[in-house]
């Protein structure tokens, strides 16, 4: 019988790492372009992981802890290079990164808590400690960075930045969907979208792949290196 668990995850996977390699080819080369195309290839990472967890069933506790340092670096790294990128950077936003590297270190300690609960064509669920102050250190760079990017693509005067500004952030309010779902359903004490909540913004986070992929195409033009 064939095991269809993960393969959503593979497809996505194949289709930014294909993103990836074309941007690395042929796009301007340029500090804020490559912040860019990590994120993209951080997001194909975690797709890599569910693969390799759901569909080969290498449901080993360092597989999912490798699986959340991935992504953990997401929302600093997100906030970085939007924030670099737009003329706001302070040498004091790189403590944004201090988070991500202080449950890195913690998880790596305790990594045998770690577990896959449950894997699906669309998703995989896990256990894992400190799940609450997990979530509080991921979403609150999110939400400053749509806050951010809300407040700064009116004041762009040149178009082409205008338009850029408002694709990160169309795609960033994609994102959030499932989370802002989750919440409302916490609120009437139905838990199951929270459980799963990180493999679906995942799986919602290849908008905004496209959405880098775009902004990358088009930044042609060194700025603020």
């Amino acid at each position: 019988m064939i095991n269809w668990n993960g393969l959503l995850s593979l497809f996505i996977a194949c289709i930014e790492f294909i993103l990836v390699i074309n941007l690395l080819i042929f796009t301007g080369k340029n500090k804020i372009n490559l912040l860019a195309i990590i994120l993209i290839a951080l997001l194909m990472g975690y797709q890599i992981f569910e693969f390799l967890m759901c569909t080969l069933n290498l449901k080993y506790s360092y597989m999912s802890y490798l699986a959340f340092v991935d992504i953990s670096f997401l929302p600093p790294l997100n906030f970085y290079f939007i924030t670099k990128y737009f003329g706001y950077e302070k040498k004091y936003f790189k403590l944004i990164f201090l988070p991500a590297i202080a449950f890195a270190i913690y998880y790596y300690f305790v990594i045998d808590r770690f577990a896959v609960t449950a894997c699906t064509v669309l998703y995989a669920s896990y256990s894992y400690p400190l799940g609450w102050l997990f979530g509080l250190f991921y979403y609150t760079p999110v939400v400053f960075v749509m806050i951010f990017l809300f407040v700064v693509k009116d004041k762009q005067k040149n178009d082409k930045e205008k338009k850029k500004a408002k694709i990160l952030f169309g795609g960033l309010i994609f994102i959030s969907i499932p989370v802002a779902i989750a919440f409302v359903m916490l609120a009437f004490k139905h838990y199951q979208l929270l459980e799963i909540i990180e493999s679906v913004m995942c799986k919602f986070a290849f908008v905004y792949a496209i959405c880098l992929s775009y902004f990358v195409l088009t930044n042609k033009v060194i700025k603020n290196e």
